[in-house]
């Protein structure tokens, strides 16, 4: 009768250590996500500003650290990418 109730308290204790393995690991996912969800929205921001850029002769490089830093800081983000352009 011991043997039974180690064992049922053994996977209850299993149970919830996987939970909370679980939800310890669901957290930094998200933020991956968000992460990459925020950079592909800056590289379509940064595409729209070169489509109506581009008759004007006004291009913004579109590479990976370009669309993260617009998809992390959004519209200062695209402020920030035109000033370095035309610093650099």
């Amino acid at each position: 009768m011991d043997d039974k109730i180690l064992i049922v308290l053994a996977w209850i204790v299993g149970v919830l250590l996987i939970l909370l393995l679980g939800k310890t690991l669901l957290l930094p996912l998200r933020i991956v996500l968000r992460f990459v969800i925020n950079a592909v929205v800056g590289g379509i921001a940064i595409l729209l500003i070169n489509i109506i850029g581009s008759p004007f002769g006004f291009t913004v490089p579109l590479n990976p650290l370009s669309a993260l830093i617009v998809g992390l800081l959004g519209l200062p983000g695209i402020i920030l990418v035109v000033i370095l352009k035309y610093l650099l």
